[in-house]
């Protein structure tokens, strides 16, 4: 099973530079193909998890990942299960289009 880790411990909740990591951090585990993406963001007042978890929750990314879970021992952290890919029904990474040519 393999992963992809995106550390957000240096960038600042503030501005976009969460959304261009984060968008940056999927496309990279997309062309990967792997199974699940680490975000890491530190253990603070909670801003930066808010904000993780609303940019997760746009229609466009919660086409791409299946599940999204909270680790409980480390509150500073998040896994986003992506879907396996099907040919049938397109669905998944198979019918991806790149997020950057969307927006």
């Amino acid at each position: 099973m393999a992963r992809f880790k995106c550390d957000l411990n240096d960038v600042t909740p503030k501005g976009r530079l969460v959304e261009d990591e984060l968008n940056q951090a999927i496309e990279e585990s997309i062309e990967r193909r792997v199974s699940y993406l680490e975000v890491v963001f530190g253990k603070d007042n909670g801003e930066m998890k808010k904000r993780v978890l609303r940019f997760l929750a746009q229609p466009k990314f919660k086409e791409l990942y299946h599940r999204i879970e909270k680790d409980e021992k480390n509150f500073g952290r998040i896994f986003v299960h992506f879907k396996l890919m099907s040919n049938r029904k397109k669905i998944g990474l198979l019918g991806y289009t790149k997020i950057t040519e969307t927006l």
